[in-house]
């Protein structure tokens, strides 16, 4: 396998990663934990194929599985905002609602407890020219640093900073906290639900837990990349190297297949322990406001 062709494979593993980061980080920063970020994937992925499957269109796809990460990001925010429940247990269950979910009504639509018919997907060509057509590839090598520029550069962004780091002082100069965080979840449900199309429209199906913890390895890139965007984005990156080598070890017979497996998730728990304690997150992370 030539160089490029090694960095394209990288580029179309991380994609969903660095969509879902982007959506995590904006959520973060606002104080809201991201733990659901798996859930929108998933939701955002099975809607994706509903919409392309029943309407016979990508674009109606692509809404649809923004759709449902919203949909998803809705419930978590009327949870942890509205309702002030905690943020860890919310993310927990709208993740296990979005499996439960969306294998229920694979059943309904498709009579299938495992994956959906086969659906069209923006990569119909070859390698790296089907890469280079595919838009969502676009939208995840943009999505980072446009949050970046958004959180530094905008109103918006100093609001979302503002409320994950000093909500009173925040909401005593007249921003609303809860707003701004409600805002910050649902980009978060859209971005992660874009991940999420990304997934089904690649693999032309939607199957049955086909995130394959994504999204809680899109989180470890946000922890390990200090909650800035960029530095999130090349954590993303690194973990789709690891992908990409795990892959490619699968055809050797040099190390047992059972430690390829366990390459991605063994370097996610490495880059966490090597960091955890030397960055500090946003001061009101997970902080239930009044």
């Amino acid at each position: 396998m030539s160089v490029v062709d090694l960095v394209a494979q990288v580029v179309r593993i991380a994609t969903p990663y660095l969509l879902a980061a982007a959506g995590g980080v904006i959520a973060e920063r606002s104080g809201v934990i991201s733990l659901t970020l798996e859930g929108f994937m998933l939701g955002g992925a099975f809607t994706a194929a509903l919409g392309t499957y029943f309407f016979h269109s990508l674009a109606l796809g692509v809404l649809c599985g923004i759709a449902g990460g919203l949909l998803l990001a809705g419930i978590h925010a009327g949870a942890s905002i509205r309702l002030r429940a905690d943020q860890v247990v919310n993310g927990i269950a709208i993740n296990l609602l979005a499996v439960g979910a969306t294998r229920y009504f694979l059943r309904i639509a498709f009579d299938s407890a495992s994956n959906s018919p086969r659906i069209a997907g923006f990569n119909e060509s070859p390698g790296l020219v089907g890469l280079v057509e595919n838009p969502l590839v676009w939208a995840g090598l943009l999505a980072l640093p446009v949050a970046w520029l958004m959180l530094n550069r905008t109103a918006f962004g100093l609001r979302v900073r503002a409320s994950g780091e000093h909500p009173e002082a925040a909401r005593s100069v007249g921003v609303p906290v809860g707003r701004v965080q409600l805002w910050a979840v649902l980009w978060s449900g859209a971005l992660a639900g874009l991940a999420g199309v990304y997934l089904a429209l690649d693999q032309h199906q939607f199957s049955d837990q086909m995130t394959a913890s994504r999204g809680y390895i899109a989180l470890a890139a946000i922890i390990f990349g200090a909650w800035e965007p960029l530095r999130a984005g090349l954590a993303c990156l690194l973990f789709a190297a690891a992908e990409t080598l795990e892959i490619h070890l699968q055809g050797t017979s040099l190390v047992p297949p059972q430690v390829v497996e366990m390459i991605p998730y063994a370097l996610t728990i490495i880059a966490l322990a090597g960091v955890v304690r030397r960055v500090a997150p946003p001061a009101a992370l997970g902080r239930a406001q009044e």
